[in-house]
């Protein structure tokens, strides 16, 4: 039951604004969960809910990973800054050297930027490999990148 519970809840705070804990306990009401605020509120507390703004002075209830989406920018920034190494370009290939075992973290930041030049990447333990659509995108995502660093 609480599996079923706080998959609904992610559910809800995804796809809904959701803005007060009574709110959420509403929402699962009349998803036929019967729930209590106390068990709400643990399940909240489990799932390590936030709350965003959405734009409008308001503020609604997000899963963790959504904060990453409203500021993306800053966590690529500090990885950078913290473990990025050297980066080089030939043609639509990036080739970026990061401190071992962080490609995978920095790659995910990356590809969760949505940069239009960017098609994906490939990491090893050191090492993205950062598919661009053109040559002049792969320039410019370097750029990009290493304006980051200052």
């Amino acid at each position: 039951m609480k599996g079923i519970r706080q998959y609904r809840i992610k559910e809800l705070v995804t796809n809904q604004v959701i803005e007060t804990q009574e709110e959420l306990v509403e929402a699962l009401r009349e998803t036929g969960l019967q729930v209590t605020q106390a068990t709400v509120s643990r399940d909240m507390k489990e799932l390590m809910l936030i709350k965003i703004p959405v734009g409008d002075g308001r503020y609604k209830y997000s899963l963790p990973q959504d904060q990453q989406r409203h500021n993306p920018i800053n966590k690529l920034k500090r990885a950078l800054l913290d473990h990025f190494v050297h980066i080089d370009y030939t043609d639509n290939l990036v080739v970026m050297k990061c401190s071992p075992g962080t490609a995978n973290a920095i790659g995910a930041l990356i590809d969760n930027m949505e940069w239009t030049e960017v098609m994906g990447t490939i990491c090893g333990d050191d090492t993205i490999l950062i598919i661009c659509r053109n040559k002049e995108m792969s320039s410019d995502l370097v750029e990009k990148l290493l304006e980051l660093l200052n």
